[in-house]
């Protein structure tokens, strides 16, 4: 039986999903959109993330036992991240990776909790066996399944391009300087924690070096692209531990 902190959880997951769908939709159609449904989309998101890492975590402790546990875990990273956001001036992009795990927790739990209110079941499957879910929601938990990998890839290029966005705009002054330097933070973490992460990363890198490398391009080009792979290489390289009980992909918050 879900509990009140369960459907907590599930408001925020709703919460941003609706709202980050009201401000995308003015934000595609080149519409003004009121910087609340921004802001009230991150508050969703600190609901969520705030009671699955209570739950994961348990109280916050004041010892330095608990600040490693917590930054190494994802879910924390993302509470931690939706913080920022919620604080910083409106980027729409960066509310694409949290309105695609929404989108999956909030049909997951429309599946399992909503939908067995008040759709009737099915007949069991051998004689004394339990009720068939409806066929609503085996279609649904397939679809699920079937899009949870693409997603997830999404999610992980997405962060990429967030990131270019943000480095861009800090260049430009139109977001903070500290923005990237968080982001880059945030993704060396998600590279170490995300098989989706390192594959998008691999997928970007080809498609710059195919067109840095390519036939009059001057060659100090190529030589600055070299050397900033370096650097980054030898900065992802230093101490950083994945968390083992982290599993790769898994996207943050998910109702136990």
């Amino acid at each position: 039986m879900a509990t009140t902190q369960h459907y907590l959880w599930a408001g925020g997951h709703f919460i941003l999903l609706i709202s980050s769908l009201r401000y995308f939709l003015a934000w595609f159609t080149f519409k003004a959109v009121s910087a609340w449904w921004y802001k009230t989309s991150y508050t969703g998101a600190l609901i969520s993330y705030a009671i699955v890492c209570l739950k994961s975590l348990g109280t916050p402790q004041p010892n330095v036992a608990y600040f490693r546990r917590a930054v190494l875990d994802e879910n924390f990273q993302y509470l931690l991240l939706a913080l920022f956001w919620w604080t910083s001036k409106p980027i729409a992009i960066t509310l694409l990776p949290y309105t695609i795990f929404s989108l999956f927790h909030a049909l997951t739990f429309a599946r399992t909790t909503l939908m067995p209110q008040f759709l009737p079941t099915g007949p069991p499957a051998t004689a004394g066996g339990s009720p068939q879910p409806h066929p609503l929601q085996k279609r649904l938990q397939v679809w699920v399944k079937s899009n949870y990998d693409p997603a997830m890839r999404v999610v992980a290029l997405s962060e990429i391009v967030i990131f270019a966005r943000v480095l861009l705009g800090a260049i430009t002054f139109q977001n903070s300087l500290i923005s990237p330097i968080i982001y880059a933070h945030f993704l060396r973490q998600r590279y170490y924690q995300s098989a989706f992460t390192r594959e998008a990363f691999g997928i970007s890198k080809r498609r710059v070096d195919g067109l840095i490398r390519r036939p009059g391009i001057p060659p100090v080009v190529v030589q600055v692209w070299e050397q900033g792979q370096a650097l980054i290489a030898r900065w992802v390289g230093t101490v950083l531990q994945p968390n083992p009980a982290a599993a790769p992909g898994t996207p943050p918050a998910r109702a136990r």
